[in-house]
């Protein structure tokens, strides 16, 4: 069978959640037994998202391949549960480095070099190649930004190109507001951004509504009018207590069903089993038996997509745990202060302190981290996280009061964190870093590490420039400080450990392969210290009661 294709698209605005929305297309074929993958196109100019700020762009996602992606990947990979690549990511800047070096070279024989058909056609072959190549049944591409915007509108035509030659079903998601004022549905935006498609030769056959509440079959009937659609194609996304609800909500208005018939898939058995354990996990998220309140320490606070990662890993532990996760966002920079206010974060049960770059709020990391360590409060430091965990040791246990990493302060007597002599070299700021995927040997057996993985070699996926210092080693496990994981060569510094209480860090990012089938072992691990804390610190309190 050849490849079928579906295309998402969003119109009016951003942020509607089409990400969410392809990967419950996904989710819902993958349940019927097709071979699915995801293509996601974004329009900006950059190469890859590898040097986005995170305050604008969100957190940038790795994958195995050392490839820095749209955060969508992660939402894709969640869903699926299954490592992607970084071919099936594609951007304006790639696509425009690719056209100007083939034109450098001759290419195009003289030719005008043109949007259509020279831009157009090498994004057909682009989408074409990673058919031919990975053979699934059906692809999925999502189009980044909005139905509109300069930067997608190319490839919007490379889509209805691309229909001319293939199965394709266009899945349309808008935005339904409803003003309390007159409660009422109102459709009139939709119906711009469906002219504003038509306009780009496109008719969608799904249009799926971004809502607060159920969609009315009064405004299904009045979109229907305006779409050309049956009222069947009409659904709704409405607000729901977690993303992973979408695909089952999704299924229940019959999109799976509707698709395969659309593209004329060959019929398959639906696999239930997984349907019914996709259920119970989302169940175990909305409806938990037991409550923890985790701080998540960062410096990009206010922009909660920084951390979409960490915060769906918690809630995947969460799920695996029947516990819900209740996030205390922590801004790092308001506890710089030699004698810092706590009371915040006096009720936690335990603390992730998460990676970021620059100067800015790494004072505060600090205390926090030495608030945590004096309580025995249960402690997951990721990348940044693990390197100033162990700076703080290197402080307040090691006597080494002016430690520090080099990135923050280059004259420091004791850079516990430094850069590899290779990494001094780099001018280049794009995909320089320790990316990817990265082998771990765990060499203490009697570890919360160890307990996480149950196995002495693991793989975690990084992003980071700087390493532990292994100049400093002997003299911060002299004091305690346990180093529980290292490269396969030994080399590098992958886990290290406090003496007492729950406390790791790690040099990788975890969460970056946590999933709802198959949650983060070291945020699992972080949910059952932070249970048996709370629990011990409950029954305490009912003592003195």
């Amino acid at each position: 069978m050849s490849t079928k294709y579906v295309v998402v698209l969003g119109s009016l605005m951003s942020g509607l959640g089409k990400g969410v929305v392809t990967s419950s297309i996904l989710k819902l074929l993958d349940f019927h037994g097709y071979k699915v993958l995801p293509v996601k196109f974004d329009g900006y100019l950059n190469y890859d998202a590898g040097t986005m700020n995170p305050f604008q762009h969100g957190e940038v996602f790795v994958l195995d391949d050392k490839s820095e992606v749209d955060m969508d990947f992660g939402i894709y990979e969640r869903f699926l549960n299954k490592n992607l690549t970084g071919d099936l990511s594609i951007t304006g800047g790639k696509l425009f480095s690719a056209i100007t070096s083939k034109e450098r070279q001759g290419s195009y024989l003289g030719e005008d070099i043109q949007i259509i058909p020279h831009l157009t056609d090498d994004i057909i072959r682009r989408i074409e190649a990673i058919a031919r190549s990975r053979k699934p049944d059906v692809l999925v591409i999502e189009v980044g930004g909005t139905v509109g915007d300069i930067e997608n509108s190319y490839f919007i035509e490379a889509m209805r190109q691309l229909a001319l030659r293939h199965d394709v079903a266009f899945v349309n998601l808008t935005y339904i507001p409803n003003l309390a004022a007159v409660s009422e549905q109102k459709t009139k935006p939709a119906q711009i951004g469906l002219r504003l498609l038509l306009q780009a030769g496109i008719r969608p056959d799904f249009l799926i509504c971004r809502t607060s509440t159920k969609l009315l079959e009064a405004t299904k009937e009045k979109l229907a009018l305006f779409s050309n659609l049956k009222t069947d194609n009409i659904m709704d996304d409405p607000d729901l207590t977690t993303l992973y609800q979408l695909p089952l909500r999704l299924k229940e208005q019959g999109l799976d069903r509707l698709l395969i018939k659309k593209l004329d898939l060959p019929k398959k058995k639906e696999d239930m089993r997984k349907v019914s354990e996709w259920r119970n996990r989302v169940g175990r998220i909305i409806n938990p038996t037991g409550g923890l309140n985790v701080a998540v320490v960062g410096k990009y606070t206010s922009m909660r997509d920084s951390y979409a990662s960490v915060k769906e890993a918690l809630i995947h532990a969460g799920s695996a745990e029947n516990t819900q996760i209740n996030i205390r966002w922590v801004e790092s920079s308001d506890y710089e202060s030699k004698s810092p206010d706590y009371s915040k974060v006096d009720d936690i049960d335990a603390m992730v302190v998460t990676g970021g770059f620059g100067k800015r709020g790494i004072e505060g990391m600090i205390n926090l981290i030495r608030y945590a360590r004096e309580r025995r409060m249960p402690y997951l430091g990721l990348c940044l996280g693990m390197q100033l965990m162990a700076v703080e040791y290197a402080r307040n246990i090691c006597g080494m009061e002016d430690a520090n990493s080099s990135e923050f302060n280059g004259n420091s007597k004791y850079k516990v964190i430094d850069l590899l002599p290779w990494q001094k070299r780099v001018r280049n700021k794009g995909g320089t870093m320790r990316l990817g995927a990265q082998e771990c040997r765990i060499v203490e057996r009697k570890s919360y590490t160890f307990d996480a993985y149950k196995k002495n070699m693991i793989s975690e996926r990084h992003r980071h420039r700087y390493e532990f210092n292994n100049k400093y080693l002997k003299a911060l496990k002299s004091k305690g400080l346990r180093f529980t994981g290292f490269t396969r060569d030994r080399k590098l510094v992958e886990f290290i450990e406090w003496p007492q209480g729950f406390g790791i860090g790690t040099q990788s990012h975890p969460e970056l392969r946590s999933r709802l089938e198959s949650p983060a072992p070291t945020f699992v691990e972080l949910v059952r210290a932070a249970k048996k804390r709370h629990s011990g610190l409950m029954q305490v309190e009912n003592k003195l009661k």
